[in-house]
């Protein structure tokens, strides 16, 4: 990869938030935000098997027995 010097993390985050705000300009990023959001919380439910999807496929699995 490149070499970004003495460049710590914070400074790192800052330069990654500037180029996000140039890429997609200051009126897109609420609803990248909101609907990265809405993935984050979708994951954690099928993950933890809460998901209304989860409980139809076992009540599926249970009929089909």
């Amino acid at each position: 990869m490149f070499y970004l010097g003495v460049v710590s993390g914070p400074q790192i985050a800052i330069i990654a938030l500037v180029i996000v705000v140039l890429f997609f300009g200051g009126k897109k990023i609420p609803e990248l935000m909101k609907g990265l959001g809405k993935g984050v919380n979708e994951f954690k439910n099928a993950s933890k098997g809460d998901g209304v999807a989860n409980e139809e496929e076992s009540k599926d699995e249970q009929e089909s027995k």
